[in-house]
């Protein structure tokens, strides 16, 4: 498909290349409206499963998606101010740590981190706001693929019942995504009750994936609020552990990381972490 067609081409095709994968999906109507067809897209590729695509299809969809990140706004981490620089702090690591509101999947960072669930295969709910399914959406259907084989791979190793342990990060591209690489995580589900162990699990999340960036050389990083949401980490506490685990791993390892940016979606989360600076 060439190059010269525009984004609204592009979305026509992919709608109707995706729609057409499965038969129970071919009488599904196709709006008319570009919001309606973005609408659609995404829920034909949240609920695909990590069988490849065509090169074909490959090729127009990141054509279409990088497109669609330069539509939003590419964020580079470099350019993000630190909380010296935002709010004036002392804090040891005030150079280092930004805290940042808005889209992860707009920041062009060497990792953004993904809280992911232990099947490590994305979010299946079409449309759902949840982290998973935005960089699963916006990454492209290679992303749930590499996933898929990376748990196959894990699978053959420890058997068919393996699901990810919570803190063990997974590293994979990012495909058309602007960050380099994404860095998924399962943190601790909290469900009766904040526990010391959550609080440690938690903990290990953040020292995990720094130790992850420092192994393959990463170094910038941004971070989601993992566990917090649905998977019921309090807001506050959550900042704290993030904020005092991330601090320390920078104190004991210097000249390491370049930035480490803290994102958030809630202003209620901006406040917490704002206010531990």
């Amino acid at each position: 498909m060439s190059e010269t067609i525009t984004q609204e081409q592009r979305l026509d095709y992919l709608v109707q290349r995706f729609k057409d994968e499965k038969p129970e999906y071919r009488r599904v109507r196709i709006p008319n409206d570009t919001e309606g067809k973005q609408r659609l897209l995404r829920s034909l590729m949240n609920i695909r499963d990590a069988r490849p695509a065509p090169a074909s299809v490959l090729s127009v969809q990141d054509i279409y998606l990088r497109g669609r990140a330069l539509e939003k706004g590419i964020v580079n981490i470099n350019n993000i101010e630190t909380v010296e620089e935002s709010l004036g702090s002392t804090h040891p690591c005030a150079t280092l740590i930004s805290v940042w509101q808005g889209d992860i999947t707009r920041i062009a960072a060497d990792a953004i981190v993904n809280a992911a669930n232990s099947q490590m295969i994305g979010c299946f709910i079409p449309m759902h706001n949840c982290i998973d399914n935005c960089i699963h959406t916006y990454a492209g259907v290679q992303l749930r693929a590499e996933c898929s084989r990376k748990m196959n791979s894990m699978r053959l190793k420890f058997g068919e019942e393996y699901e990810q342990p919570t803190a063990v990060p997974m590293l994979t591209d990012a495909y058309n995504l602007p960050a380099k690489k994404v860095i998924h995580i399962v943190g601790p589900i909290v469900q009766y009750g904040l526990t010391p162990e959550h609080e440690q699990k938690l903990a290990e999340c953040y020292r995990n994936v720094l130790d992850m960036c420092r192994e393959n050389g990463l170094r910038t990083v941004a971070f989601c609020c993992i566990s917090t949401g649905v998977f019921m980490f309090p807001g506050e506490r959550a900042a704290e552990i993030a904020v005092r685990t991330v601090s320390d791993w920078l104190t004991n390892n210097p000249d390491t990381m370049d930035r480490v940016v803290f994102n958030v979606f809630k202003d209620e989360d901006k406040e917490y972490y704002e206010g531990l600076f």
